[in-house]
């Protein structure tokens, strides 16, 4: 049986999507690399924003117009958010919602015989463990938990991963063993909210953390996003783990907006005072620490003043990531109950605050010229050349390079988005 897979959204449904891989590889199937040699397409889907979902409703149609005659499996987050659309745009096709990816093998050969199954619902099999096919065989996605245990008003993926379930420390040191024994070097941390690991367990992320730097080898390690309010009970222990060499200097800390009037609205769980705290916290202790945010602009109850309150707090913080998403309305939140603001003032907000990401990105990178780096080579460039990352998990591109080493390299040039640098004699 050849298998052939899409997959949309997140560093989380890329693990699944290498994880149902891997299993339907070894109950004998063969993935393949274009719909035109398949037997079966799985789309895995994502359906966080709007574009998104537009993006994926299109590739849907577009594969049922072009290859009317294959099975069409749909996976991920929309199988669970948004059934009646889905029943609707592909009435015959068998799905696996977010939470019941193990039983791949099984829907897929269902489907392939002719039957309409749908695996939907929150089960509660662990991920940890399976087979893997690596999309990079360089980088092992390490899904330390799923689910959250935040509730706010504009997230519809807490539909479609529920309740939060964090992954015994035991089983995920035994799969990060077995990556870097595979040949890995680099090792995500990933989950709807890192910080969050362990709060149904008795477990905490820093332990983890202690653990999988404690394997032998020549290795990195990046952590996830966290999400403020569940980091706070365990910060001192978590900036500790992040100071051995191991791990990025980055942290990825979302904050959604700069007004803690919106803050509230969206239900987010902390101020913007707390916030601050947590990132002056891990920038004292590590001064090369590198910082992604999140900013969602355009949330309804957004005015003027909310929005120059997030001007004013990235301003402050000069993120080196900045990821910007126009407010959308998403099917069975709080927020989708409210009016969207007009949609010529969110253009405009985002396309302003898009402009001081660009000037603090550049002005960041500016600062590293003519430093000398330590990266590792993660990857192939699109464009020619060879992509590493730095210890605070900044991107560098070198003309030639092995993948899988660690260089010494001089920064030559710095653009907002990337480094280019040359191997130091």
């Amino acid at each position: 049986m050849k298998i052939y897979m899409e997959t949309f959204g997140c560093t989380f449904n890329q693990a699944d999507s290498q994880i149902m891989a891997g299993l339907l590889e070894e109950t004998g199937g063969k993935i393949v690399k274009s719909p035109e040699e398949a037997d079966i397409i799985i789309i895995n889907t994502c359906y966080v924003k709007q574009p998104t979902e537009q993006k994926i409703t299109n590739r849907i149609g577009k594969m049922q117009a072009q290859f009317p005659q294959k099975k069409l499996l749909i996976a991920g987050c929309m199988v669970d958010i948004d059934p009646e659309k889905l029943k609707k745009l592909a009435p015959q096709a068998g799905w696996i919602g977010a939470r019941r990816i193990n039983s791949a093998p099984e829907v897929v050969e269902a489907v392939m015989n002719g039957h309409l199954v749908r695996e939907t619902g929150h089960g509660d099999d662990v991920k940890t463990c399976l087979p893997r096919k690596r999309s990079n065989p360089l980088v092992h996605i390490l899904q330390i938990c799923e689910g959250c245990l935040g509730k706010c008003s504009y997230c519809c993926t807490r539909f479609a991963r529920g309740r939060l379930q964090s992954y015994p420390v035991s089983l995920l040191r035994a799969e990060a063993e077995q990556a870097v024994a595979d040949g890995c070097v680099e090792i995500q941390l990933t989950a709807q909210d890192t910080a969050a690991y362990g709060k149904d367990t008795g477990e905490n992320l820093s332990d983890l953390i202690n653990q999988i730097t404690s394997i032998e080898g020549d290795f990195r390690i990046r952590v996830g996003m966290m999400h403020p309010k569940n980091i706070e009970d365990d910060l001192e222990a978590i900036i500790t783990s992040f100071k051995n060499e191991k791990v990025y200097n980055f942290l990825h800390l979302p904050l959604q907006s700069g007004s803690n009037q919106i803050l509230s609205d969206m239900n987010r769980g902390h101020t913007v005072e707390e916030y601050l705290d947590i990132v002056n916290h891990f920038r004292t202790e590590i001064p090369e620490l590198s910082l992604a945010t999140d900013v969602i602009v355009g949330y309804p109850t957004e005015d003027d003043d909310a929005f120059q309150d997030t001007l004013d707090v990235i301003q402050e913080i000069y993120p080196d990531f900045l990821h910007i998403s126009k407010y959308h309305h998403r099917p069975g939140t709080r927020s989708s109950l409210l009016p969207e603001i007009d949609h010529q003032t969110m253009k405009k907000r985002s396309r302003q605050l898009n402009d001081l990401k660009v000037d603090i990105a550049t002005s960041n990178n500016r600062k590293l010229r003519d430093t000398h780096q330590k990266i590792l080579i993660t990857d192939k460039g699109s464009k020619g050349g060879y992509i590493g990352r730095t210890n605070s998990y900044k991107t560098v591109v070198v003309e030639e390079a092995l993948p899988g080493a660690f260089l010494d390299v001089e920064i030559t040039h710095s653009l907002s988005t990337y480094l280019k640098g040359k191997i130091s004699k």
